[in-house]
């Protein structure tokens, strides 16, 4: 098969397009080559995470250290998000990709010369300097990775098969985010940091390679190119002007920033559930796990009717699990409510990927995506700190009731504000 015979993304879906199962889809080599740079970035990506943090806590011993990582990480991401997005829409895709991973290998490989002593520092706190540097270009190469691949997404599938594509896409993400921590961790153990940032480094080196051969036709260069950022301002426009949109990143943003429990986990374990710091790695991975079970089920039975409903009961039903995971006193039953607010999440995931995949032109998906991981890595960080502060000011118990009890309210609110989004129907969109 060619290359440009494996996208048909151009041409008019049929009337009632013929079901095709996950398996089939796996079959397009466009698709599976995707997935498997997705795949082997996130694996990189994560190992480094888990090793950094780490490293910093052996240097410092300061826990105000291991927070500055997330911060250094995230001014360069909203930086250069919008910049990435232009940067995507109008160059070449699978070179852009090629760009990240290869930032990736080269702040990975400057990772392991500080862990190892072959990269000099000169001391005096230079080594972690050199680490918060590495991070920061870390966090610049993030802005490129979820674009490139969204972009790249609508090139390889048909527009009636997104929604079962975003299924297997989103248990390929949610094992990564499991397989990628364990192995850090796993890695840190058996042969060291240096060892564990070679590894990321060979992850890194094999996305670059899968993203540059890749099998998928790219929309042919334009002859004038807006300004950059008038082109950003489309951007924007688009998404503020797009109710189904806008409603989509804006119940996740704010779900995530309210309901998120993550933050508190090791505060739960200790003061509520009474377990050692061995229940950490049951719960971290209780919510991922849910949301690989409900991808699998998702690419078997993708979501088309009542798309928009099903959206906000996911949401509702994820707030509900933070209710009852902050009520539990049984270990188990919290991993269980957990594992129950990760499948709600999970279809939160697939259906908001699948509107924003159907609702946005080709030649702005990058923006679009670069906006959206704008809304969406906000959340994870400001949640982080939200649950802190309510733990601070309310409790440990009753702030993570009201994050999900908000939660609950924001679906009241966009169903409300939103009643494009409350009765979308996919197959419209389509």
């Amino acid at each position: 098969m060619s290359a440009d015979a494996s996208n048909d993304t151009d041409r008019a879906p049929a009337a009632n397009p013929p079901p095709i199962s996950a398996l089939r889809l796996l079959r397009n080599p466009g698709f599976a080559g995707l997935l498997v740079y997705r795949l082997l970035a996130m694996l990189s990506y994560q190992i480094v995470a888990v090793t950094v943090g780490w490293h910093i806590y052996e240097l410092t011993r300061d826990p105000f250290a291991l927070g500055l990582i997330g911060l250094t990480e995230v001014i360069p991401y909203f930086c250069f998000a919008l910049f990435a997005g232009y940067a995507v829409d109008h160059l070449p895709r699978r070179k852009l990709g090629m760009f990240a991973c290869n930032g990736l290998l080269v702040t990975t490989l400057m990772l392991a010369g500080v862990a190892s002593g072959a990269l000099p520092t000169g001391g005096f706190g230079f080594d972690t300097l050199t680490i918060y540097v590495a991070i920061a270009v870390n966090g610049v190469v993030r802005a490129f990775l979820s674009p490139v691949y969204m972009s790249l997404f609508a090139r390889v599938l048909k527009r009636e098969h997104f929604a079962r594509g975003a299924g297997v896409s989103s248990v390929v993400m949610q094992t990564g985010l499991v397989l990628g921590p364990a192995m850090g961790g796993a890695l840190i153990a058996w042969g060291g940091k240096t060892s564990a940032y070679l590894v990321a480094a060979g992850f890194a080196l094999a996305a670059a390679i899968a993203i540059i051969t890749l099998r998928v036709s790219e929309p042919a260069p334009q002859a004038e190119r807006a300004p950059v950022f008038k082109s950003i301002g489309e951007g924007l426009r688009f998404v503020f002007n797009n109710q189904v949109v806008l409603g989509a990143q804006a119940l996740d943003m704010f779900s995530v920033l309210f309901g998120g429990a993550v933050a508190l986990l090791p505060a739960f374990i200790h003061d509520v559930l009474h377990y050692g710091p061995e229940a950490l790695g049951v719960l971290r991975a209780a919510p991922a796990a849910g949301a690989v079970l409900m991808g699998l089920w998702l690419a078997r039975r993708p979501p088309q009717k009542n798309a928009g409903r099903l959206l906000l009961y996911a949401v509702a039903g994820f707030g509900l699990c933070i209710i009852g995971f902050a009520l539990s006193r049984d270990f188990w039953l919290s991993a269980a409510m957990l594992m129950l607010s990760g499948m709600c999440d999970g279809v939160s995931v697939v259906l908001r990927s699948t509107i924003l995949q159907l609702s946005t032109p080709d030649e702005m998906r990058g923006r679009v995506s670069s906006i959206n991981g704008i809304f969406i890595g906000s959340s994870n960080e400001l949640g982080a700190f939200e649950s802190g502060l309510a733990a601070r000011l309310m409790g440990l118990v009753p702030s993570v009731i009201f994050g999900g009890c908000m939660t609950l309210a924001v679906v009241g609110a966009t169903a409300k504000l939103a009643p494009k989004l409350r009765r979308l129907d996919l197959r419209d969109l389509q």
